[in-house]
């Protein structure tokens, strides 16, 4: 009997790893995740219909590291799968630089350049490094592919990525990255289905969550993006500031004494929407809160995205279409309808009972400016990823063994 064939997805954060595994005609067979490693780790896995297989916590591990973890859900997965086959996993990696505009397969050069990288991506290169070196220890014929969050922006205009910097700064990667790529690359995929004029128009995507970006796309391709350098930079963000005076940093430096390691932490985890509203992070809790601070901070967050919409609609000479995707982006109505209210000089008409029964098309009929709710799926966009690399892969060692 001929084995079934599997890959396996890894999608790791600061303190947890997703992963989902699909077959090869891509439908996704199992997920689950890792969290609260550094502290009490917990494993939670469903099938794809949402049956719980596994629901484990370890006892507290503020020392667990993530190749033990790994250790212990490679064994799990191997169990569950019954003998199946994994043929290569794929990992969604925050940079890949100005040198890597694709997914590619794991080489030991590789995982050195993206090492390399750390310093422009401090909280997220160094955690989605974890899980391939890991594989690479445990599994090391086992086909790995990197897939990049700064990639879909290779496409931006050489103008839209340089800072009012020395050529020679940019010329060292001192320029705009942009992030959310799997996810904007996924919902570019979704829009031939969708609205024909949206996928080849001017399109403005809005992946809103605990980090949070724009894009605007002409003819599905990026050309302008709010985030830049770092996954610090653009919008205001749960615990992150978004776009900052240069100036600022350098007065909070000389006021307060704070070390770089401690302005690098600050900003990741104690400004945006936890630093306005003195509170929390967590949007849905700041909409539900009646404290002023929180109305405050959600006013803010709707205004920056307002605002930077009109910058994109700039960039993109105009707007046929606007996204929104990501937690808050999806779930969020009130945002939703506040943003497109503040849009309205675009043209923008929400059907507001659709926006609030969750539909996906949320414009009205008379909006000049089609309106949508999209989910982004980046696991399904790194599975397609992987899948066409490893069958290259596996098609050329078939060559070569002949």
């Amino acid at each position: 009997m001929t084995q079934q064939a599997h890959i396996l997805v890894i999608n790791a954060g600061s303190s947890s790893v997703k992963f989902a595994v699909y077959a090869t005609d891509l439908t996704m067979t199992l997920q689950g995740q890792i969290s609260d490693i550094g502290t009490i780790p917990h494993l939670l896995a469903t099938d794809a219909g949402g049956q719980v297989l596994n629901d484990k916590t370890w006892e507290e591990r503020p020392d667990a590291k993530v190749h033990d973890l790994i250790a212990g859900l490679i064994s799990w997965l191997e169990a569950q799968m019954r003998g199946e086959r994994l043929i290569a996993v794929g990992h969604r990696v925050a940079i890949g630089g100005l040198e890597h505009s694709a997914p590619l397969l794991v080489s030991g050069d590789v995982l050195a350049k993206l090492q390399d990288l750390i310093p422009l991506a401090p909280l997220h290169q160094p955690r989605n490094l974890e899980p391939i070196r890991a594989f690479a220890a445990l599994h090391p014929d086992l086909p790995q592919i990197a897939c990049f969050d700064t990639a879909f922006h290779r496409t931006l205009p050489n103008v839209a990525t340089l800072y009012g910097l020395p050529r020679a700064l940019a010329r060292k990667g001192a320029v705009r990255y942009g992030f959310h790529g799997l996810s904007y690359e996924y919902i570019g995929s979704r829009l031939p289905s969708l609205d024909s004029r949206a996928a080849e128009g001017r399109t403005v995507v809005a992946h809103l969550g605990s980090g949070a970006s724009m894009c605007a796309m002409r003819g599905g391709k990026s050309i302008a993006t709010t985030m830049g350098f770092s996954p610090l930079s653009g919008l205001i963000m749960a615990t992150r500031p978004g776009e900052l005076d240069a100036g600022l940093v350098l007065w909070l430096m000389r006021s307060t004494g704070m070390s770089i390691d401690a302005v690098e932490h600050f900003f990741y985890h104690d400004c945006g929407l936890k630093g306005v509203s003195g509170l929390t992070g967590d949007m849905q809790s700041l909409i539900e809160s009646e404290d002023p601070h929180a109305h405050e901070a959600v006013d803010l967050f709707t205004y920056r995205v307002s605002a930077e919409l009109g910058r994109l609609c700039a960039a993109l000479g105009g707007i046929d279409a606007l996204v929104f995707t990501g937690g808050i982006g999806e779930n969020a109505p009130g945002i939703r309808s506040d943003v497109c209210s503040q849009a309205a000089w675009l043209g923008v008409n929400l059907d507001e009972s659709a926006n609030r029964q969750g539909a996906m098309k949320i414009s009205a009929k008379d909006s000049s400016v089609s309106v949508w709710t999209v989910p982004t799926n980046e696991e399904l966009m790194i599975a397609r990823h992987t899948l066409r690399i490893a069958v290259v892969t596996d098609h050329a060692d078939l060559a070569r063994a002949h």
